[in-house]
């Protein structure tokens, strides 16, 4: 099943692509690979989930804003390529996680964008290689940031 047909079955909703909020470009494409910038948990309407893991908010916020930074990610992708079924598979992904110092259940957290996915792109596609780990702050206080590396086909 595409991808493209896999976020219909799934009744997945994805946020307007976001814009870069600083000097970067929120997605470079060199050759087959997209590498895509940090993204945070932006919702439908504009806002972002906010809150430090271990403090304001719980694991299971953590994990929410985390599948919702995959969803903002998917934008960003769909917004430039034209369609998800362009990638090919997840290579690498970053994800971090505002938290206090003695949380230390980060790949939990970022679960919730590997989990979504490896249920857009299937287990061999949809999983690539991956760092979790957690940071004194964030900007805006978001709960999480996620960049990543796709192949495309």
């Amino acid at each position: 099943m595409s991808a493209e047909a896999k976020l219909v079955e799934l009744k997945l909703e994805l946020p307007p692509a976001p814009k870069a909020m600083g000097v970067y470009k929120p997605i470079v494409i060199l050759g087959n690979t997209a590498y895509v910038s940090g993204h945070g948990p932006l919702k439908s309407d504009g806002s972002l989930l906010v809150g430090r893991v271990g403090s304001e908010v719980d694991q299971a916020a953590g994990y929410t804003a985390a599948r919702q930074t995959g969803l903002a990610i998917l934008a960003t992708l769909r917004a430039n390529l034209g369609s998800l079924d362009r990638v090919k598979r997840v290579v690498k992904t970053l994800g971090m996680v505002n938290c206090t110092a003695d949380f230390d259940k980060h790949p939990a957290v970022i679960n919730g964008c590997s989990e979504l996915w490896r249920d857009i792109w299937g287990a061999d596609h949809g999983v690539g290689a991956r760092s979790a780990v957690g940071m004194g702050s964030l900007p805006g206080n978001i709960t999480v940031e996620i960049e990543a590396i796709f192949e495309l086909a």
